[in-house]
Parts: C-alpha cells; sequence; structure tokens
C-alpha cells in the first residue's frame, strides 16, 4: 500500500530553515576567507575606506543577494540581513555596518518591507559602536558559548566588578532579535521579515540562531587571521635563520687576512691597500646585503674578492681555475653560497699542502638544476687524520644547514674525497619558482 506523504509541522520547517540558513552563512564566510586580499582585511584593524569598501562589497552584496532570493523565490533561509549588518558593522565599524545594512535594507524596501531599512542601518550601527568600545581582542573570541559560565561572569561582575565583554558581545544580537520579534509582531511580516518564534522553546532557537548567524563568521575568518599569522611568523623565521647563516665569519680567515695585510704595511703598502679594499668589499656582502638571492654572477664577483685575498697571501702557489657554463651566469642561487665551500677547500685541503694548489670552480645546467662544484688537488679527507673533519667550522655545515632551509629536500649537497687526492663538493640547486630577492 502506497503512504500518505509525511509534512513538516511549521515549528519542524522553522527549525530546517534555520539551520540551513547558518550552513548558508559558514559557506560564505569559507568562500570570502580564501581570497588572500580578503583575509589580508581581517589581519588590520585600522583600514582607509578603498579597504572597507572592499569589504562591504565582499560581504554587502552576497547578503542583498540572499535578501533578493528571499524576495522572488520565497528561500527564506538566504536571508541573514540582521546578523550580517551586525557582524559587518562589529569587524569594519560603524560606517560599513551601516552600508552594509543599507544594502540588505534597501532591498527589502523594494519588496514593500519599510521597517526593514531602518532596522537593518539600526543593526549595523549597533556592532559598529560595540566595536568602537569595546577590545578588538574580545570581539575575535566572540562565541555563544560563553553562556554556560553565566554564573562565574555574574559572580565576577559582583566581586571584582570586572566587565566580561563577552556577555555585552552576546546580549547585543539577542537585544536586536528580541526588537526584530516585537516589531514583526506589531507590523507584520509584510513590513519585517523575522522567523515567528510562537513558543518559548522556538524563541530560545531562535535567539541561539541570530547569536550563531555571527559568532559561525567569526570563528572561521579568525581561523584564517591565526593561520596568516603563523605563516608570516614562519616566513619571518626563515628569513632570520637564512640572514644569520649568510651573515657568518669565519675568524681563522678574517685574523689570517689581517696578519697578512700587516706584514705587507711597509714592504708592499699598495698590495697592503689592495687586500683592504677586498677584504672591506667581501665583509660589505657579509654583513650588509640586501639580497639572500643573487645571481650566479654577482656570486661568483664575491668568491673571486675572496680569492685575491688568499693569492695574495699563498703567492703563485695558488692557482684558480674555471669552467663555467654561461647559462649559469644568470641563475639564481643563495647568496655567499660559494664562498664558504672555497675557503673550506684552502683552509683545510690546500693550506698545508705541499707544492702547487689548485682550486677549480666549475657550473653547468641539468634540466632545471644548477651544478655548482669546487674542486681542489689538496689533502683530501681523512678520517684518521685529526682535525680534518668532513663538516668543520662553518663551511660546509653553514652551507648544508642554508640549503635545507631553503630548498629542504629538492636541492642536493654531496662530497667525494680521497687523501692525498683531493675534495669535490656538489651543489644541485633547484631553480626558484619565483626569483624572491629577499631583503634582509
Amino acid at each position: 500500500m502506497l503512504q500518505e506523504p509525511k509534512f513538516l509541522s511549521a515549528e519542524q520547517f522553522l527549525l530546517t530553515t534555520m539551520i540551513v540558513q547558518l550552513a548558508g552563512i559558514a559557506a560564505l564566510s569559507i568562500m570570502l576567507v580564501r581570497f588572500r586580499r580578503f583575509r589580508t582585511l581581517l589581519l588590520t584593524e585600522r583600514r582607509d575606506w578603498p579597504e572597507r569598501f572592499a569589504f562591504i562589497a565582499a560581504l554587502g552584496v552576497p547578503l542583498a543577494a540572499g535578501v533578493a532570493s528571499r524576495l522572488l523565490l520565497g528561500y527564506a533561509a538566504a536571508d541573514v540581513s540582521l546578523g550580517g549588518a551586525f557582524l559587518a558593522g562589529l569587524v569594519a565599524g560603524p560606517y560599513a555596518g551601516a552600508i552594509v545594512g543599507g544594502m540588505v535594507g534597501l532591498t527589502a524596501l523594494a519588496g514593500g518591507e519599510f521597517i526593514a531599512l531602518p532596522f537593518a542601518v539600526g543593526c549595523g550601527f549597533a556592532g559598529g559602536g560595540l566595536r568602537e568600545i569595546c577590545p578588538k581582542d574580545a570581539i575575535w573570541h566572540f562565541s555563544p558559548f560563553v553562556l554556560t559560565g553565566f554564573a562565574r561572569y555574574l559572580w565576577n561582575l559582583v566581586r571584582r566588578f570586572e566587565v566580561d565583554w563577552q556577555m555585552f558581545l552576546i546580549a547585543s544580537p539577542i537585544g536586536l532579535e528580541l526588537l526584530r520579534q516585537a516589531l514583526g509582531q506589531r507590523y507584520g511580516i509584510e513590513r519585517l521579515f523575522f522567523f515567528p518564534a510562537h513558543s518559548a522553546g522556538m524563541l530560545v532557537v531562535t535567539l541561539l540562531e541570530t547569536t550563531l548567524t555571527v559568532a559561525i563568521p567569526i570563528k572561521i575568518w579568525n581561523s584564517a587571521r591565526i593561520e596568516h599569522k603563523l605563516q608570516e611568523q614562519e616566513q619571518l623565521l626563515l628569513a632570520a635563520r637564512i640572514e644569520a647563516l649568510a651573515s657568518q665569519i669565519n675568524p681563522h680567515f678574517l685574523f689570517n687576512t689581517l696578519t697578512s695585510i700587516s706584514s705587507l704595511i711597509r714592504t708592499r703598502p699598495d698590495t697592503a691597500r689592495m687586500l683592504i679594499g677586498r677584504l672591506a668589499g667581501l665583509l660589505r656582502r657579509r654583513l650588509r646585503a640586501n639580497d639572500h638571492f643573487v645571481s650566479l654572477r654577482e656570486e661568483l664577483s664575491a668568491v673571486d674578492e675572496y680569492l685575491d685575498i688568499e693569492c695574495v697571501r699563498f703567492g703563485p702557489t695558488l692557482r684558480v681555475d674555471k669552467d663555467l657554463d654561461p647559462a649559469t651566469l644568470d641563475q639564481i642561487v643563495p647568496s655567499m653560497i660559494l664562498q664558504p665551500l672555497v675557503e673550506n677547500s684552502i683552509k683545510h685541503g690546500l693550506a698545508d699542502k705541499v707544492g702547487e694548489r689548485v682550486v677549480t670552480i666549475r657550473s653547468e645546467r641539468r634540466g632545471s638544476l644548477t651544478v655548482l662544484e669546487v674542486i681542489d688537488n689538496g689533502l683530501g679527507i681523512d678520517e684518521a687524520r685529526p682535525g680534518r673533519p668532513v663538516s668543520s667550522g662553518i663551511g660546509l655545515t653553514n652551507v648544508a644547514e642554508r640549503l635545507r632551509v631553503i630548498y629542504g629536500a629538492q636541492c642536493t649537497l654531496a662530497i667525494t674525497s680521497a687523501p692525498d687526492r683531493g675534495t669535490r663538493v656538489r651543489l644541485e640547486i633547484p631553480d626558484l619558482l619565483v626569483p624572491d630577492r629577499r631583503s634582509a
């Protein structure tokens, strides 16, 4: 036998409409917060008028469209004019709230709802006025669940005269909903749209639903604000770590260079003057660099300044060979990434070597990788030899840490060495998707 269709009662239909309305305001909040510019608006507490207009348009247009869909299609769940206008004022100030309220009120006025316009504008001003007097952090902690601790808040108010702004934030939309219920009952739903509550239970549900239309967007947007701030802090931390690693100076190199300069001041003053200039240029790059990323051409210039100093120290026994692919010279690499490797080769591989000392610098392109090699014909790495660790001091440890911080697992650093035959350090650096020459 066929069963007769079952229809919802008036209260069940009203409750379903409220649930759909909450789902709609949550969906709208999530869609808006996915736009980077909207997230940026949420982060700034003081906004100029172009930013306010952007916020007004982002929130007011969908809310006005919801009122229009209710008037044209009879879809009551799309109308969140009270909560929307109050929310706009609470987040962006009284004038923004009033304008959003005017947008939804004028749309309702076109359908003959004469009380809707002043009421919606008043809701916007109410939210904005509350924003002006309460702490801004309290707004982003807005939640209807503070009602569970109402007795505790009341006790603190009586005992310590402590004002809990959450209670004011909750009381405002509740008061506005009660006012809307009174006006609607007095002038009729054809003059002001509202959800009529014919029982005490439905009135409580209606008040809770109105509060949630404000609390849900606040919670969603606050989560996005926190996530955005965490990302910014991670970027700042990353930049700080890169800057700290890039600014490290090997004290042994500095002391040795100053000793060489002091020994040349009387016998070869022109050479001493040249060394001072090269050292000043190198220190300027280390300590006052404006970029964390430079072209390989610029990086090689820094290496040349260092090698000019070392060639004076070691004399004709130190030779530098370069085998550079022209296609690599304009590739972006971390600044001061090669000089520590060359310094490490000279300090640990060539300083104690007898005879000719050779450092070779190579570069080539392999697909999307820039391959850099620093090769020496020095003593090599002998684990049994004291004072010859694979990573010593700042050199290789510094470079490996910087590459790990910047590129993660996409970058490769490989070391091959043989005792008394030399060492090869090979870097495979991926291309940056966006060459971000980040200021220090």
